[in-house]
Protein backbone atom coordinates (compact mmCIF):
# COMPACT_ATOMS: atom_id res chain seq x y z
CA UNK A 1 0.00 0.00 0.00
CA UNK A 2 1.01 3.37 -0.77
CA UNK A 3 2.58 5.32 2.15
CA UNK A 4 0.18 7.78 1.87
CA UNK A 5 -3.14 5.90 1.48
CA UNK A 6 -4.75 4.60 4.91
CA UNK A 7 -6.85 1.79 5.95
CA UNK A 8 -10.30 2.03 7.32
CA UNK A 9 -10.12 2.55 10.61
CA UNK A 10 -10.44 -0.40 13.21
CA UNK A 11 -13.61 1.14 15.05
CA UNK A 12 -15.17 1.89 11.60
CA UNK A 13 -15.09 -2.32 11.03
CA UNK A 14 -14.47 -1.75 6.78
CA UNK A 15 -11.92 -3.12 5.15
CA UNK A 16 -12.06 -0.89 2.05
CA UNK A 17 -8.57 1.87 2.55
CA UNK A 18 -9.72 5.97 1.91
CA UNK A 19 -6.99 8.31 0.44
CA UNK A 20 -5.29 10.71 2.70
CA UNK A 21 -2.70 12.42 0.93
CA UNK A 22 -5.66 14.57 -1.11
CA UNK A 23 -7.56 17.75 -0.09
CA UNK A 24 -10.81 16.56 1.47
CA UNK A 25 -10.40 13.83 4.27
CA UNK A 26 -13.52 11.06 4.89
CA UNK A 27 -16.00 12.68 6.58
CA UNK A 28 -19.06 11.31 8.68
CA UNK A 29 -22.28 12.49 9.76
CA UNK A 30 -23.37 12.94 5.82
CA UNK A 31 -27.18 11.97 4.48
CA UNK A 32 -26.17 10.57 1.16
CA UNK A 33 -29.34 10.12 -1.45
CA UNK A 34 -28.29 8.20 -4.84
CA UNK A 35 -29.96 9.57 -7.99
CA UNK A 36 -30.27 7.40 -10.79
CA UNK A 37 -30.97 8.36 -14.33
CA UNK A 38 -31.37 11.93 -15.65
CA UNK A 39 -35.45 12.83 -15.02
CA UNK A 40 -34.76 11.84 -11.17
CA UNK A 41 -31.67 13.55 -10.95
CA UNK A 42 -32.31 17.18 -12.62
CA UNK A 43 -35.80 17.06 -11.08
CA UNK A 44 -34.49 16.59 -7.42
CA UNK A 45 -31.52 19.27 -8.33
CA UNK A 46 -34.65 21.26 -9.76
CA UNK A 47 -36.39 21.22 -6.38
CA UNK A 48 -33.06 22.20 -4.53
CA UNK A 49 -32.60 25.27 -6.78
CA UNK A 50 -36.16 26.43 -6.28
CA UNK A 51 -35.86 26.11 -2.70
CA UNK A 52 -31.92 28.12 -2.55
CA UNK A 53 -32.54 30.41 0.24
CA UNK A 54 -28.99 31.85 -0.98
CA UNK A 55 -26.64 30.48 -3.53
CA UNK A 56 -26.78 28.24 -6.29
CA UNK A 57 -23.05 27.31 -7.48
CA UNK A 58 -22.29 24.97 -10.52
CA UNK A 59 -19.69 23.54 -13.09
CA UNK A 60 -20.26 22.92 -16.25
CA UNK A 61 -18.37 20.88 -18.98
CA UNK A 62 -20.93 19.77 -21.59
CA UNK A 63 -24.43 21.81 -21.85
CA UNK A 64 -27.12 22.28 -24.75
CA UNK A 65 -28.67 25.34 -24.34
CA UNK A 66 -31.98 24.41 -25.40
CA UNK A 67 -31.77 21.00 -22.64
CA UNK A 68 -35.41 21.02 -20.89
CA UNK A 69 -35.46 20.64 -17.23
CA UNK A 70 -38.04 17.86 -16.33
CA UNK A 71 -41.62 18.67 -16.04
CA UNK A 72 -41.89 21.91 -17.98
CA UNK A 73 -39.08 24.10 -15.92
CA UNK A 74 -37.82 24.75 -19.55
CA UNK A 75 -33.90 25.33 -20.06
CA UNK A 76 -31.18 25.34 -17.38
CA UNK A 77 -30.88 28.88 -17.92
CA UNK A 78 -34.69 29.43 -17.65
CA UNK A 79 -33.72 27.74 -14.10
CA UNK A 80 -31.10 29.72 -13.38
CA UNK A 81 -32.42 32.91 -14.18
CA UNK A 82 -35.27 32.12 -12.04
CA UNK A 83 -33.04 31.57 -9.25
CA UNK A 84 -31.48 34.90 -9.80
CA UNK A 85 -34.76 36.29 -10.33
CA UNK A 86 -35.59 35.72 -6.41
CA UNK A 87 -32.38 37.09 -4.88
CA UNK A 88 -30.37 34.02 -4.67
CA UNK A 89 -26.99 34.33 -5.70
CA UNK A 90 -26.09 32.39 -9.26
CA UNK A 91 -22.46 31.26 -10.36
CA UNK A 92 -21.88 29.01 -12.87
CA UNK A 93 -17.91 27.79 -13.93
CA UNK A 94 -18.04 27.13 -17.54
CA UNK A 95 -15.22 24.87 -19.37
CA UNK A 96 -13.64 26.87 -22.41
CA UNK A 97 -11.85 24.05 -24.59
CA UNK A 98 -8.30 24.06 -25.94
CA UNK A 99 -7.60 23.93 -30.10
CA UNK A 100 -6.75 20.30 -28.79
CA UNK A 101 -9.28 19.65 -26.35
CA UNK A 102 -12.47 21.16 -29.10
CA UNK A 103 -14.96 18.62 -30.26
CA UNK A 104 -15.26 16.40 -27.24
CA UNK A 105 -18.96 17.73 -26.86
CA UNK A 106 -21.51 20.22 -26.72
CA UNK A 107 -20.28 22.92 -24.91
CA UNK A 108 -20.63 26.32 -23.99
CA UNK A 109 -17.55 27.92 -24.39
CA UNK A 110 -18.06 32.08 -23.96
CA UNK A 111 -18.23 33.18 -27.98
CA UNK A 112 -19.61 36.24 -29.12
CA UNK A 113 -22.71 33.60 -29.77
CA UNK A 114 -22.67 32.69 -26.35
CA UNK A 115 -22.63 36.27 -25.00
CA UNK A 116 -25.09 37.43 -27.18
CA UNK A 117 -27.56 34.60 -25.99
CA UNK A 118 -26.98 35.91 -22.35
CA UNK A 119 -27.94 39.35 -23.12
CA UNK A 120 -31.12 38.80 -25.37
CA UNK A 121 -32.29 36.63 -22.24
CA UNK A 122 -30.95 39.34 -19.30
CA UNK A 123 -29.37 36.85 -17.76
CA UNK A 124 -27.55 38.15 -14.29
CA UNK A 125 -26.27 35.53 -13.14
CA UNK A 126 -22.44 35.39 -12.64
CA UNK A 127 -20.31 32.98 -14.72
CA UNK A 128 -16.49 32.62 -15.39
CA UNK A 129 -14.67 30.35 -18.08
CA UNK A 130 -11.82 28.05 -17.26
CA UNK A 131 -9.24 26.13 -19.71
CA UNK A 132 -7.63 22.61 -18.69
CA UNK A 133 -4.19 22.36 -20.01
CA UNK A 134 -3.82 21.11 -23.43
CA UNK A 135 -5.96 18.28 -24.50
CA UNK A 136 -7.78 17.87 -21.03
CA UNK A 137 -11.11 19.22 -19.57
CA UNK A 138 -12.66 20.74 -16.57
CA UNK A 139 -14.92 17.38 -16.59
CA UNK A 140 -16.20 17.93 -12.47
CA UNK A 141 -20.24 18.17 -13.04
CA UNK A 142 -21.22 19.65 -9.17
CA UNK A 143 -25.04 21.64 -8.18
CA UNK A 144 -23.95 23.51 -4.82
CA UNK A 145 -26.99 24.67 -3.26
CA UNK A 146 -26.73 27.68 -0.23
CA UNK A 147 -22.71 27.19 0.21
CA UNK A 148 -21.92 27.75 3.72
CA UNK A 149 -25.17 27.49 5.20
CA UNK A 150 -27.10 25.04 7.49
CA UNK A 151 -28.99 24.21 4.56
CA UNK A 152 -25.56 23.81 2.25
CA UNK A 153 -26.40 20.40 -0.43
CA UNK A 154 -24.53 19.61 -3.02
CA UNK A 155 -24.70 17.22 -6.29
CA UNK A 156 -22.23 15.48 -7.74
CA UNK A 157 -22.28 13.22 -10.82
CA UNK A 158 -21.59 12.97 -14.56
CA UNK A 159 -25.05 13.54 -16.51
CA UNK A 160 -24.94 16.41 -18.92
CA UNK A 161 -27.88 18.73 -19.38
CA UNK A 162 -27.35 17.70 -23.19
CA UNK A 163 -29.31 14.91 -24.12
CA UNK A 164 -33.95 14.28 -23.09
CA UNK A 165 -33.82 13.51 -19.53
CA UNK A 166 -34.61 10.40 -19.27
CA UNK A 167 -36.68 8.17 -16.78
CA UNK A 168 -35.96 5.16 -15.33
CA UNK A 169 -38.19 2.19 -16.79
CA UNK A 170 -38.28 4.15 -20.26
CA UNK A 171 -34.90 3.29 -21.22
CA UNK A 172 -35.01 3.06 -25.17
CA UNK A 173 -33.03 3.83 -28.50
CA UNK A 174 -30.94 6.95 -28.15
CA UNK A 175 -31.61 7.31 -24.50
CA UNK A 176 -28.62 7.38 -21.93
CA UNK A 177 -28.14 5.77 -18.12
CA UNK A 178 -26.43 8.18 -15.54
CA UNK A 179 -26.05 9.08 -11.93
CA UNK A 180 -25.47 11.62 -9.39
CA UNK A 181 -25.65 11.74 -5.64
CA UNK A 182 -26.73 14.41 -3.13
CA UNK A 183 -24.60 15.06 -0.32
CA UNK A 184 -25.96 17.13 2.58
CA UNK A 185 -23.52 17.40 5.82
CA UNK A 186 -20.09 17.48 6.42
CA UNK A 187 -18.45 16.69 3.41
CA UNK A 188 -21.05 19.41 1.34
CA UNK A 189 -18.64 21.89 2.90
CA UNK A 190 -15.60 20.25 0.81
CA UNK A 191 -17.95 20.69 -2.33
CA UNK A 192 -17.88 24.42 -1.33
CA UNK A 193 -14.03 24.67 -1.01
CA UNK A 194 -13.68 23.07 -4.72
CA UNK A 195 -15.85 25.66 -6.22
CA UNK A 196 -14.24 28.72 -4.53
CA UNK A 197 -10.61 27.50 -5.21
CA UNK A 198 -12.05 26.36 -8.89
CA UNK A 199 -13.51 30.53 -9.12
CA UNK A 200 -10.80 32.06 -7.37
CA UNK A 201 -8.69 30.74 -9.98
CA UNK A 202 -10.44 30.66 -13.17
CA UNK A 203 -8.21 30.86 -15.90
CA UNK A 204 -10.36 33.35 -17.95
CA UNK A 205 -11.38 35.60 -15.15
CA UNK A 206 -8.88 38.15 -16.08
CA UNK A 207 -9.61 38.06 -19.89
CA UNK A 208 -11.82 39.90 -21.82
CA UNK A 209 -14.13 37.20 -22.62
CA UNK A 210 -14.31 35.23 -19.74
CA UNK A 211 -16.29 36.60 -17.17
CA UNK A 212 -20.06 37.24 -17.15
CA UNK A 213 -22.19 39.58 -14.83
CA UNK A 214 -19.69 40.56 -12.08
CA UNK A 215 -15.84 41.99 -11.88
CA UNK A 216 -13.63 39.72 -12.74
CA UNK A 217 -11.79 41.22 -9.60
CA UNK A 218 -14.39 39.97 -7.55
CA UNK A 219 -12.71 36.60 -4.87
CA UNK A 220 -15.01 34.38 -2.69
CA UNK A 221 -13.98 33.90 1.01
CA UNK A 222 -13.43 29.90 1.46
CA UNK A 223 -15.72 27.83 4.25
CA UNK A 224 -14.65 28.72 7.29
CA UNK A 225 -16.36 25.26 9.13
CA UNK A 226 -18.28 22.26 8.48
CA UNK A 227 -21.65 21.89 7.42
CA UNK A 228 -23.86 20.32 10.28
CA UNK A 229 -23.82 16.46 10.94
CA UNK A 230 -27.29 15.43 8.52
CA UNK A 231 -27.05 11.59 8.42
CA UNK A 232 -25.15 8.61 9.40
CA UNK A 233 -23.09 8.40 5.98
CA UNK A 234 -19.08 8.08 5.72
CA UNK A 235 -17.80 10.17 2.51
CA UNK A 236 -14.93 11.26 1.31
CA UNK A 237 -15.20 13.80 -1.88
CA UNK A 238 -12.21 12.79 -3.81
CA UNK A 239 -10.47 15.16 -6.89
CA UNK A 240 -8.71 14.57 -9.97
CA UNK A 241 -6.77 17.84 -10.66
CA UNK A 242 -4.33 18.74 -13.71
CA UNK A 243 -1.39 20.12 -12.10
CA UNK A 244 -1.32 23.63 -12.57
CA UNK A 245 -4.58 24.39 -12.89
CA UNK A 246 -5.07 26.08 -9.37
CA UNK A 247 -2.13 27.41 -6.80
CA UNK A 248 -3.80 28.46 -3.15
CA UNK A 249 -3.19 25.90 -0.78
CA UNK A 250 -5.62 27.17 1.61
CA UNK A 251 -6.98 24.10 3.63
CA UNK A 252 -10.20 22.47 3.85
CA UNK A 253 -12.02 23.17 7.56
CA UNK A 254 -10.43 20.68 9.50
CA UNK A 255 -8.11 19.70 6.95
CA UNK A 256 -4.28 19.81 6.02
CA UNK A 257 -3.41 21.87 2.87
CA UNK A 258 -2.59 20.13 -0.02
CA UNK A 259 -0.49 21.28 -2.38
CA UNK A 260 -2.83 21.79 -5.18
CA UNK A 261 -0.33 23.09 -7.58
CA UNK A 262 1.22 19.76 -8.00
CA UNK A 263 -2.36 18.43 -9.13
CA UNK A 264 -4.39 15.47 -7.45
CA UNK A 265 -5.17 11.84 -8.18
CA UNK A 266 -7.31 11.17 -5.36
CA UNK A 267 -9.97 9.41 -7.88
CA UNK A 268 -7.46 7.24 -9.14
CA UNK A 269 -5.66 5.96 -6.31
CA UNK A 270 -9.16 5.24 -4.82
CA UNK A 271 -10.02 3.10 -7.70
CA UNK A 272 -6.99 1.09 -7.43
CA UNK A 273 -7.10 0.86 -3.51
CA UNK A 274 -10.92 -0.13 -3.74
CA UNK A 275 -10.55 -2.68 -6.26
CA UNK A 276 -7.70 -4.30 -4.47
CA UNK A 277 -9.90 -4.41 -0.94
CA UNK A 278 -12.26 -6.08 -2.56
CA UNK A 279 -13.22 -9.68 -1.30
CA UNK A 280 -17.24 -11.02 -2.53
CA UNK A 281 -17.65 -8.66 -5.44
CA UNK A 282 -17.00 -5.58 -7.69
CA UNK A 283 -20.20 -3.88 -9.67
CA UNK A 284 -18.84 -0.83 -12.65
CA UNK A 285 -20.99 0.54 -14.21
CA UNK A 286 -18.47 3.31 -17.21
CA UNK A 287 -18.40 4.77 -20.27
CA UNK A 288 -14.86 3.86 -20.93
CA UNK A 289 -13.21 0.76 -21.15
CA UNK A 290 -10.19 0.24 -18.20
CA UNK A 291 -7.40 1.18 -18.98
CA UNK A 292 -4.43 -1.43 -18.09
CA UNK A 293 -3.67 -0.32 -14.89
CA UNK A 294 -7.24 -0.80 -13.65
CA UNK A 295 -7.58 -3.63 -16.02
CA UNK A 296 -4.55 -5.48 -14.23
CA UNK A 297 -6.20 -4.42 -10.91
CA UNK A 298 -9.29 -6.46 -11.77
CA UNK A 299 -7.57 -9.60 -13.44
CA UNK A 300 -6.14 -9.65 -9.40
CA UNK A 301 -9.33 -9.58 -7.87
CA UNK A 302 -10.95 -12.14 -10.19
CA UNK A 303 -7.59 -14.54 -8.98
CA UNK A 304 -9.16 -14.48 -5.89
CA UNK A 305 -12.30 -15.30 -6.76
CA UNK A 306 -14.11 -11.72 -6.73
CA UNK A 307 -17.23 -11.62 -8.55
CA UNK A 308 -17.59 -9.14 -11.27
CA UNK A 309 -19.90 -7.18 -13.74
CA UNK A 310 -19.09 -4.16 -15.82
CA UNK A 311 -21.41 -2.38 -17.50
CA UNK A 312 -20.44 -0.46 -20.94
CA UNK A 313 -22.35 1.00 -23.53
CA UNK A 314 -23.59 -2.26 -25.91
CA UNK A 315 -23.23 0.02 -28.98
CA UNK A 316 -18.87 0.80 -29.12
CA UNK A 317 -17.45 4.31 -29.17
CA UNK A 318 -15.87 5.03 -32.56
CA UNK A 319 -12.93 5.05 -31.13
CA UNK A 320 -12.93 1.79 -29.92
CA UNK A 321 -13.28 0.52 -33.64
CA UNK A 322 -9.93 2.64 -35.03
CA UNK A 323 -8.57 1.14 -32.04
CA UNK A 324 -8.97 -2.40 -33.10
CA UNK A 325 -7.56 -2.06 -36.28
CA UNK A 326 -3.80 -0.47 -34.58
CA UNK A 327 -1.60 -3.26 -33.40
CA UNK A 328 0.00 -0.80 -31.26
CA UNK A 329 -3.48 -0.96 -29.16
CA UNK A 330 -3.61 -4.90 -29.08
CA UNK A 331 -2.58 -4.51 -25.25
CA UNK A 332 -5.38 -2.54 -24.49
CA UNK A 333 -7.56 -5.17 -25.96
CA UNK A 334 -5.62 -8.10 -24.79
CA UNK A 335 -6.14 -6.77 -20.84
CA UNK A 336 -10.38 -7.00 -21.71
CA UNK A 337 -9.94 -10.05 -23.55
CA UNK A 338 -7.96 -11.81 -20.11
CA UNK A 339 -10.73 -10.37 -18.10
CA UNK A 340 -12.71 -12.70 -20.47
CA UNK A 341 -11.12 -15.51 -19.08
CA UNK A 342 -13.00 -15.52 -15.63
CA UNK A 343 -16.04 -17.62 -15.40
CA UNK A 344 -17.04 -14.80 -12.44
CA UNK A 345 -16.23 -12.02 -15.13
CA UNK A 346 -19.37 -10.48 -17.33
CA UNK A 347 -19.10 -7.91 -19.76
CA UNK A 348 -22.71 -6.01 -20.42
CA UNK A 349 -24.69 -3.41 -22.00
CA UNK A 350 -27.98 -2.53 -21.39
CA UNK A 351 -30.72 -2.45 -24.09
CA UNK A 352 -34.45 -1.20 -24.26
CA UNK A 353 -37.43 -1.39 -26.81
CA UNK A 354 -38.19 1.06 -29.12
CA UNK A 355 -41.18 2.07 -30.37
CA UNK A 356 -41.15 -0.81 -32.88
CA UNK A 357 -40.67 -3.18 -30.37
CA UNK A 358 -37.32 -3.83 -31.51
CA UNK A 359 -34.00 -3.97 -28.96
CA UNK A 360 -31.69 -0.68 -28.71
CA UNK A 361 -28.49 -0.39 -26.90
CA UNK A 362 -28.70 2.75 -24.34
CA UNK A 363 -26.19 4.55 -24.05
CA UNK A 364 -24.40 4.02 -20.57
CA UNK A 365 -22.82 7.52 -19.46
CA UNK A 366 -22.53 6.21 -15.88
CA UNK A 367 -19.15 6.40 -13.47
CA UNK A 368 -19.51 4.41 -10.77
CA UNK A 369 -18.14 1.32 -8.70
CA UNK A 370 -19.14 -0.47 -6.22
CA UNK A 371 -17.29 -3.30 -3.78
CA UNK A 372 -18.81 -5.87 -1.62
CA UNK A 373 -22.31 -3.74 -0.88
CA UNK A 374 -20.57 -1.46 1.47
CA UNK A 375 -18.58 0.61 -0.33
CA UNK A 376 -19.33 3.11 -3.59
CA UNK A 377 -18.42 5.53 -5.47
CA UNK A 378 -20.07 8.19 -7.75
CA UNK A 379 -18.58 11.17 -9.81
CA UNK A 380 -18.07 12.13 -13.30
CA UNK A 381 -14.74 10.05 -13.64
CA UNK A 382 -13.88 7.97 -16.56
CA UNK A 383 -11.76 4.50 -16.40
CA UNK A 384 -9.91 6.20 -19.17
CA UNK A 385 -6.71 7.68 -19.32
CA UNK A 386 -8.03 11.25 -19.98
CA UNK A 387 -10.30 11.11 -16.70
CA UNK A 388 -7.57 9.22 -14.92
CA UNK A 389 -4.36 11.30 -15.46
CA UNK A 390 -5.81 14.81 -17.17
CA UNK A 391 -8.53 16.13 -16.67
CA UNK A 392 -10.28 17.46 -14.13
CA UNK A 393 -12.65 15.77 -12.05
CA UNK A 394 -14.47 15.00 -8.35
CA UNK A 395 -16.18 11.81 -7.04
CA UNK A 396 -18.39 11.58 -3.86
CA UNK A 397 -16.90 8.15 -2.30
CA UNK A 398 -19.09 6.24 0.57
CA UNK A 399 -18.44 4.01 2.97
CA UNK A 400 -22.17 3.14 4.52
CA UNK A 401 -23.52 -0.66 3.98
CA UNK A 402 -26.83 0.12 3.81
CA UNK A 403 -26.70 2.87 1.32
CA UNK A 404 -24.67 1.02 -1.24
CA UNK A 405 -26.61 -2.09 -1.08
CA UNK A 406 -29.81 -0.32 -1.54
CA UNK A 407 -28.05 1.48 -4.63
CA UNK A 408 -27.27 -1.96 -5.56
CA UNK A 409 -31.12 -3.17 -5.40
CA UNK A 410 -32.45 -0.13 -7.36
CA UNK A 411 -29.79 -0.52 -10.20
CA UNK A 412 -30.50 -4.35 -10.84
CA UNK A 413 -33.82 -3.74 -10.43
CA UNK A 414 -33.67 -1.69 -13.23
CA UNK A 415 -31.57 -3.76 -15.54
CA UNK A 416 -32.83 -6.95 -14.68
CA UNK A 417 -36.46 -6.67 -13.56
CA UNK A 418 -35.89 -8.25 -10.85
CA UNK A 419 -36.02 -7.41 -6.90
CA UNK A 420 -32.67 -8.76 -5.51
CA UNK A 421 -33.42 -6.91 -2.13
CA UNK A 422 -33.29 -10.39 -0.63
CA UNK A 423 -30.03 -11.77 -1.70
CA UNK A 424 -26.62 -10.85 -0.69
CA UNK A 425 -24.16 -9.20 -3.48
CA UNK A 426 -22.42 -12.40 -4.85
CA UNK A 427 -25.19 -14.42 -5.77
CA UNK A 428 -26.82 -10.77 -6.89
CA UNK A 429 -23.90 -10.17 -9.86
CA UNK A 430 -24.35 -14.10 -10.48
CA UNK A 431 -28.05 -13.47 -11.24
CA UNK A 432 -26.82 -10.39 -12.84
CA UNK A 433 -24.44 -12.72 -15.22
CA UNK A 434 -27.34 -15.31 -15.56
CA UNK A 435 -29.96 -13.05 -17.09
CA UNK A 436 -27.45 -11.06 -19.01
CA UNK A 437 -26.45 -14.41 -20.88
CA UNK A 438 -29.52 -15.50 -21.43
CA UNK A 439 -30.66 -11.97 -22.81
CA UNK A 440 -28.06 -12.28 -24.94
CA UNK A 441 -28.98 -15.87 -26.38
CA UNK A 442 -32.21 -14.58 -27.13
CA UNK A 443 -31.29 -11.33 -29.05
CA UNK A 444 -29.33 -13.50 -31.61
CA UNK A 445 -32.29 -16.41 -31.62
CA UNK A 446 -34.59 -13.37 -32.13
CA UNK A 447 -36.71 -13.82 -29.43
CA UNK A 448 -38.32 -10.55 -27.71
CA UNK A 449 -38.93 -11.93 -24.21
CA UNK A 450 -36.51 -10.45 -22.18
CA UNK A 451 -36.11 -10.32 -18.78
CA UNK A 452 -35.24 -6.40 -17.85
CA UNK A 453 -32.38 -4.95 -19.89
CA UNK A 454 -29.29 -6.60 -19.45
CA UNK A 455 -27.32 -8.23 -22.19
CA UNK A 456 -23.80 -9.44 -22.34
CA UNK A 457 -21.21 -8.47 -24.55
CA UNK A 458 -17.99 -10.25 -25.69
CA UNK A 459 -14.80 -8.84 -24.39
CA UNK A 460 -13.10 -10.62 -27.53
CA UNK A 461 -15.13 -8.60 -29.76
CA UNK A 462 -15.96 -5.95 -28.22
CA UNK A 463 -15.34 -2.37 -30.18
CA UNK A 464 -15.09 -4.15 -33.83
CA UNK A 465 -16.93 -1.81 -35.91
CA UNK A 466 -20.27 -3.19 -36.79
CA UNK A 467 -21.38 -4.00 -40.28
CA UNK A 468 -24.25 -1.31 -41.13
Amino acid sequence: MDQHDAPATAESGQHIPFIAHGSYPRRGGNRVRPLIDSGPAFRRICEAVEHARHSVWITVTFIATDFQMPDGRGSIFDVLDRAVERGVDVRVIFWRPNPESSGYGQTFAGTSTDFDLLARRGSRFRARWDRAPLAYCHHQKIWLIDAGAQSETAFVGGINPTFAAVEPGHMGEGQRHDIYVEVTGPSASDVHHNFVQRWNEASERNTESGVWGHDSDERLPFPHGLSDARGGSVVQIQRNVHAGCYGDPHAAPGSAAHYIVGGERSITHQYLLAINAARRTIYLENQALPVPEIAFALEDALERGVQVVLLVSGEPEEYLGLWRQRPERKPFFDRLEALGQYEHFTLTGIAGQTQSGARAYVYVHAKIMLVDDEWATIGSCNLHANSLFGHSEMNATVWDRDVVRALRCQLLLEHLGQDTGHLDDRPALQLYQHIAYENAARWQAGNGGWQGLACSLDPVTYGEPRAR
